[in-house]
């Protein structure tokens, strides 16, 4: 038994029996044809956001500034603290020797293309923060590694003598 399909604009499709009604029988006024086109949709990927220059990383308000100098306090306030508890040398008297100095440099130089790089290529701290250690937790790290080295220079300037005293 053969069965005819049509769509109307006021009753929505009709299915009809060939046998009852003819062809004829509907209405012609509101006759429409459907096409269905089948095409495969190519997987939705967020466009790569654009790597920042290198003026944009280290604007006032880039992500560059505050991260390179919390590493940098990081690292140099455990330094700072093992060399007065090894040598017995404080603070000022280390970034006064020549030897201090040329560590501070080539620290610096260090950390500071090593945080650079995977910012201008695109990537943020923030992508890579785990549980634990995520990137707000390295911002508070660093900021009390730098109010930790101006706790122990202001400490030898007020009592002469360095912070560890062996």
């Amino acid at each position: 038994m053969a069965t005819v399909m049509a769509m109307s604009s006021f009753a929505g499709a009709a299915v009809f029996p060939a046998g009852r009604f003819g062809a004829r029988s509907l209405p012609a006024l509101g006759r429409r044809a459907f096409v269905v086109r089948a095409q495969t949709e190519k997987p939705s990927t967020p466009a790569p956001k654009p790597s920042p220059s290198i003026w944009d990383a280290l604007a006032f308000s880039g992500p560059a500034p505050e991260r390179i100098n919390g590493r940098l306090a990081m690292v140099g306030f455990v330094t700072a603290l093992a060399v007065e508890a090894g040598r017995g040398d404080g603070l000022l008297s280390q970034l006064g020797s020549s030897t201090g100095q040329a560590w501070f440099v080539y620290t610096v130089a260090v950390l500071s293309v090593a945080s650079l790089v995977p910012l201008l290529q695109g990537e943020s701290a923030e992508g890579r923060a785990g549980a634990i250690m995520n990137a707000n937790a390295e911002l508070w790290n660093g900021r009390f590694a730098m109010l930790g080295l101006v706790a122990l220079a202001a400490t030898e300037i007020l009592t002469g003598a360095p912070f560890v005293n062996i």
